[in-house]
């Protein structure tokens, strides 16, 4: 029967040759070291028609957004972006380049946010989507994005250009 290693007691301490507390184990010195959480989505289109996905999870359930969502391990950026759109909204995508890299430093986030073109026009809710659409510009609905990343790489994508970093500055 293999034997069952009880962990010792942890702490919130400064470890030697560190600046910063982190939860260490007494007994063995292990450190358990907390990195922000990294999310992938992407501004998907069909001529020039927006994916837009309805949360029918937490945080933000009812709201709008593009697809988006943790990184997995083991998982390329661009390929985890693709990973989304087919997760959320059944979409099949081709990611066109970078759209910029959005930064919350006070909940320790990450996007990066990526432009996919749609190879066809088929999409359907995924299990975190209650609803999916394809919508003009002029029918986002702007006053019920989940997030400020989302009204974020939606603009970046309309600019254009060179991939932009935005760092959040919180409230």
């Amino acid at each position: 029967m293999p034997k069952t290693v009880k962990p010792g007691p942890s702490v919130r301490t400064i470890p030697e040759g560190d600046d910063r507390p982190r939860l260490t184990c007494l007994d063995c010195g292990y450190i358990a070291y907390e990195n922000p959480k990294i999310i992938v989505g992407a501004v998907c289109v069909w001529q020039q028609k927006f994916l837009m996905c309805q949360r029918a999870i937490e945080p933000r359930k009812g709201f709008w957004t593009f697809p988006a969502g943790y990184l997995e391990i083991n998982e390329t950026m661009a390929d985890g972006a693709a990973r989304e759109a087919k997760e959320e909204a059944t979409a099949q995508v081709n990611i066109a380049g970078l759209l910029g890299i959005y930064e919350i430093p006070r909940i320790s986030q990450i996007y990066f946010i990526y432009k996919a073109d749609m190879e066809e026009p088929s999409y359907a809710a995924g299990p975190e989507s209650s609803e999916v659409r394809l919508l003009d510009w002029s029918d986002i609905p702007w006053d019920k994005l989940a997030f400020p990343s989302v009204a974020w790489g939606l603009n970046r994508f309309r600019e254009g250009g060179e991939p932009a970093l935005y760092e959040d500055p919180g409230n």
